[in-house]
């Protein structure tokens, strides 16, 4: 007879197969383009309805593939924001919201999918609310304090704007060396956390590039 501790750790492998497929399918083909049946057959699922069964809907699904990466990365966040204090730098700031996902990235070895997928969240308004609902707690919310109060002579509209700026920076840059690393393409930095500083002297650059005047 089958305990409930086997039946249990079955359950869980099966949730991180199709968790692992489905991150991988919907960073290589679009998160629309993939159906739970393919997801099912490359997680080894002989049942078609083992992601409804796990997880419910595609958005669910979706849901437990960024918790799957965001809660990580928020741990890495919190240590660096512990260490950062109330620095008055802004690049300390902004490293704080570069460096954990690209650490993360990093640790998770090659290849890896979590930045492509990431990146389509991001660039479509249903399921970037989904992206923020999971990924940007208060760890987020107070580094975003820190960099504010390193700024305060930046108008709010330009502060936006740049926000918008650095975020699809982050964003997308991330992929892109991602997606670069899965084609074997040679990337100018070494590793993740080289690659990191280079993004957080840009960001870091775009914050405190001089404000135009209006008239």
């Amino acid at each position: 007879m089958v305990t409930v501790s086997v039946k249990a750790a079955r359950a869980a492998e099966t949730r991180e197969a199709i968790l692992a497929a489905a991150e991988r399918l919907f960073a290589e083909h679009g998160v629309f383009a993939v159906s739970n049946r393919q997801i099912s057959e490359a997680a080894g699922q002989g049942n078609n309805a083992a992601v409804g069964y796990h997880f419910g809907t595609k958005t669910d699904l979706i849901r437990a593939v960024v918790r799957r990466h965001a809660d990580p990365i928020d741990a890495l966040r919190q240590h660096m924001l512990a260490t950062t204090g109330d620095s008055r730098d802004a690049r300390d700031w902004v490293a704080c919201l570069v460096r954990p996902g690209a650490r993360h990235l990093g640790q998770l070895g090659s290849p890896t999918w979590y930045a492509r997928f990431a990146a389509q969240l991001m660039t479509d308004p249903v399921l970037r609310e989904v992206m923020v609902d999971e990924a940007f707690g208060p760890s987020i919310a107070r580094n975003l304090d820190g960099l504010n109060r390193c700024l305060p002579d930046l108008p709010l509209p330009v502060r936006i704007e740049r926000g918008d700026m650095a975020r699809h920076l982050m964003v997308h840059t991330l992929a892109e060396r991602e997606r670069a690393l899965a084609d074997g393409t040679p990337t100018v930095h070494a590793d993740w956390d080289a690659y990191a500083d280079g993004l957080i002297d840009a960001i870091t650059g775009l914050w405190l590039a001089p404000c135009p005047t209006t008239p």
